[in-house]
């Protein structure tokens, strides 16, 4: 047995007839693009499954085989063309900057410091002298006034010049924090785990996180115990985080099941859960809840509708897949 998942976001209320952006979210981020069209011909591992000389066992284990070096955290190739930065990454990187130029004001009060105490040394030791010898030293002492003088002139000019900073600054971090308020009263997102039995295509139940994109993989394991059958041989995901922990391997090798993580930027490979996320998505179009369990029990209703429906993806068209389950000992 084979189970297809992905996780996917939705408001926490939304308007009716709102669209509800991202197909996945476990690649961090909520709002996805859709993928650009591509003429070339393309080849991925899991065309293998295309193969109809195969049956589907024999094709995950040569998919697996393929796709060995999957889990190895190879460094992205730089892009040709640099994409334009977001604004968090515009954030930290003024911070950086703002944090050199504290570091920098830190150096420059040290040596200030430094300076005024070699003056003040300077002023008692030119005062504990006689008279023949300050005329002695007049010369020598004019040059240290004189020195003095412009190293004060220079730090009336930098605490000047710091003025306008700071006012820059802090409008615009202000601006930053009050950004970061609407965006976080604007979105505030739950997630849905979606698992879909790869041969059937029943779904087998849609549990909601309010911990949303802040969501723990050890709540996503301990949904996944309640879930997952004890026939299960292989669940199929993207590489999201949440896939990717120990808490999720010990669950692997506690159920004792293959994971099966699909090729980054392959979405195609784990189309089932992907194509069941935009159902779920279309058919929550036109509902409103205001709580998690006002979208627990829309959710249970999906899952009923879903799988008592006519589904064009199954081997033996016409079927729901409640039916196909009934009547897979015929295949």
């Amino acid at each position: 047995m084979a189970l297809n998942a992905d996780l996917c976001f939705v408001p926490q209320q939304p308007a009716i007839q709102e669209h509800l952006p991202a197909v996945s979210g476990s690649s961090g981020r909520l709002v996805v693009p859709s993928c650009r069209s591509r003429t070339e011909e393309r080849h991925w591992p899991g065309l293998v499954f295309a193969e109809a000389e195969l049956d589907y066992e024999e094709a995950m284990q040569r998919y697996i085989s393929a796709t060995a070096d999957r889990l190895e955290h190879a460094k992205t190739e730089r892009l040709a063309e640099i994409p334009e930065p977001s604004a968090w990454r515009i954030a930290t990187q003024q911070k950086a900057e703002r944090h050199a130029v504290i570091e920098r004001r830190k150096q420059e009060e040290v040596a200030w410091k430094a300076a005024k105490a070699a003056d003040h040394l300077a002023r008692q030791a030119h005062k504990a002298l006689s008279r023949s010898e300050r005329r002695q030293q007049r010369e020598a002492w004019q040059e240290t006034l004189a020195t003095w003088g412009k190293l004060r002139e220079q730090r009336q000019k930098a605490l000047l010049a710091r003025r306008p900073e700071n006012h820059a600054w802090h409008v615009r971090n202000q601006q930053r924090v009050t950004d970061g308020v609407q965006t976080s009263e604007d979105r505030r997102w739950l997630a849905v785990l979606v698992i879909t039995d790869n041969c059937t295509r029943q779904s087998l139940g849609l549990p909601v996180f309010s911990t949303g994109a802040k969501l723990s993989a050890q709540e996503m394991v301990d949904a996944l115990r309640t879930i997952l059958p004890d026939t299960l041989q292989f669940f199929i995901s993207d590489q999201g985080a949440h896939f990717r922990t120990k808490a999720f391997a010990a669950l692997s090798t506690e159920r004792n099941f293959v994971h099966v993580p699909v090729y980054r930027h392959r979405p195609e490979t784990n189309g089932i859960a992907e194509r069941r996320v935009l159902t779920l998505k279309r058919w929550l179009m036109d509902k409103a809840w205001q709580s998690v369990d006002d979208l627990q029990g829309l959710l249970s209703q999906f899952v009923v509708a879903y799988n008592d429906r006519p589904h064009q993806g199954l081997a033996i068209p016409g079927l729901s897949p409640n039916e196909f389950a009934n009547r897979i000992w015929l295949m």
